[in-house]
């Protein structure tokens, strides 16, 4: 790898046994970066080319994901040819969802870009606004329920995934609120992140069970989080984030540390499982 620097000669970046591609969004988690470290013969922590693209691509991860027999949502996608073209039919199948409904980039991070919509007259402002995040748009019917979360860690050798105690974010107050851009890394008002959610002890384990079973079918290596709905027992796959945040406020961290795996115990073992992992196909 070269590091290049304005006005200078690229020079060598040097020896690097692991990098740790903490980045989030488009050419971050999207098996972008990951490509190019494969092609320099990196080890990296985290998911490789494939299940970092499905993983960021909302729409074929939910492909994949009932393809392996787990539940999803109902959603309807949105590509940028059928909404110039066939915009009528579009929205015909976005009014047949339950609202309030969810419009989102189809790969974009964060929830950036996303808006809660109440009315299907509002859909195509709903749209534009995501639209200028990512020109592919998803969808998603609205669910009742609460929100969990379910972080994932890969398996030493041919040992399964490990899963932590799952964690719950609670949306204090105002319906019309939800765990949006601002909550995630700023303000945190009217959210409440508990860990370890109250839950049934077979809804717990079907949680985590299912947790695992996402993680596989798309492939995953190293990290993920894993995200549900759950309503009375009923547990709904929301997304899958293969590369979740590492800030204070984040959940992976928290839920390893609140099943004990502490943060600096966390951070080697995802260094010690890309050491272990062979660059190049596997």
């Amino acid at each position: 790898l070269l590091l290049a620097e304005r006005g200078k000669v690229p020079a060598a970046l040097g020896e690097v046994d692991v990098v740790l591609p903490l980045l989030h969004g488009p050419y971050g988690e999207d098996g972008t970066v990951q490509g190019l470290l494969e092609m320099a013969g990196v080890r990296y922590v985290g998911s490789g080319v494939l299940a970092s693209a499905v993983g960021m691509d909302k729409h074929y991860m939910k492909v994949v994901l009932a393809g392996h027999g787990l539940p999803v949502g109902p959603y309807v996608t949105v590509t940028p040819r059928r909404w110039r073209t066939d915009r009528a039919t579009v929205l015909d199948a976005v009014a047949s969802l339950t609202f309030p409904v969810f419009v989102k980039p189809a790969r974009g991070g964060s929830s950036l870009g996303i808006t809660r919509v109440e009315r299907p007259e509002d859909v195509p402002a709903a749209v534009a606004a995501a639209q200028e995040h990512d020109p592919k748009v998803i969808v998603e019917a609205g669910l009742t329920g609460r929100e969990l979360e379910c972080a994932v860690l890969q398996g030493r050798g041919d040992d399964g995934p490990r899963t932590a105690a799952p964690g719950e974010i609670v949306v204090d107050g105002d319906p019309g609120v939800f765990y949006d851009y601002e909550s995630k890394y700023f303000t945190q008002d009217g959210v409440t992140l508990a860990c370890p959610a109250e839950l049934p002890a077979e809804d717990r384990k079907g949680v985590q069970e299912m947790a695992a079973a996402a993680f596989e079918a798309l492939g995953c290596e190293g990290l993920a989080r894993v995200d549900f709905f759950y309503d009375a027992g009923r547990i709904v796959v929301n997304e899958v984030n293969t590369m979740p945040g590492f800030t204070p406020y984040s959940m992976y961290p928290t839920m390893w540390e609140r099943s004990g795996l502490s943060y600096p115990e966390l951070v080697d073992e995802l260094i010690q499982l890309a050491l272990e992992r062979p660059p190049g196909l596997r």
